[in-house]
């Protein structure tokens, strides 16, 4: 079955542009369009698309607060922002939020198409501007309490989540294996005393960690 994708753009163009990209991909449909973050937020729960492409820049309710409202309507719908912007506290105020992936908007058509089919295949894709951003926060980051006990391996794993790589990516790169990473991540979450990905970022990073926010495996 196709991908469902639902978009909460405010400008027509860009939804109908967005709209026409996805409809023509063999492997996504476009469930359904909305103007504003209200009107998403009311009619995408009866919709439950498997993606959300989330205007970040909103007119009335913002993207992040639509996305803080929506997540909890539509747990399985993976939500990937879209903006201009590459401000790095609307990002982890985005992820925070539930958002899993963050891309700008001059994306390529082709790498859009790819962000979605990776959001829905489990990935967190990100525009590499973004990505750096990240990276950048993290290294610049006051370390919090529990930080200062992890070992320099499972600081290469939370680095490595918060760029969005996956489980079996992250073993990969640290020439472990998949249950090794398991175990490391679960030592991370224990120090930060944090349930998730999105929360052990942004704790680590010094963002507040969205609550009732349940660990998910990769």
């Amino acid at each position: 079955m196709k991908i469902s994708v639902s978009i909460v753009e405010d400008d027509p163009r860009v939804r109908g542009s967005l709209a026409r990209l996805i409809d023509s991909s063999s492997a996504c449909r476009c469930a359904s369009r909305h103007e504003t973050g209200e009107n998403g937020l009311a009619e995408i729960p009866g919709i439950k698309p498997d993606v959300v492409l989330m205007d970040i820049n909103l007119p009335g309710m913002s993207g992040v607060e639509c996305v803080r409202r929506l997540k909890p309507l539509v747990s399985a719908t993976q939500i990937i922002m879209l903006t201009v912007y590459q401000n790095t506290e609307n990002i982890f105020n985005a992820l925070a939020a539930g958002a899993t992936g963050y891309l700008l908007k001059q994306t390529p058509p082709d790498e859009l198409l790819s962000a979605i089919r990776e959001v829905h295949a489990g990935g967190s894709p990100m525009s590499s501007h973004i990505a750096r951003k990240i990276v950048q926060s993290f290294q610049q980051a006051v370390t919090l309490p529990g930080a200062e006990t992890l070992t320099p391996r499972e600081a290469q794993v939370l680095n490595l989540l918060a760029k969005g790589f996956l489980y079996k990516e992250i073993a990969e790169t640290t020439k472990t294996t998949y249950a090794t990473v398991h175990t490391h991540i679960r030592h991370i979450y224990e120090k930060l005393h944090v349930r998730s990905r999105t929360e052990a970022v942004a704790k680590h990073l010094g963002q507040t960690p969205p609550r009732h926010e349940t660990a998910t495996p990769d």
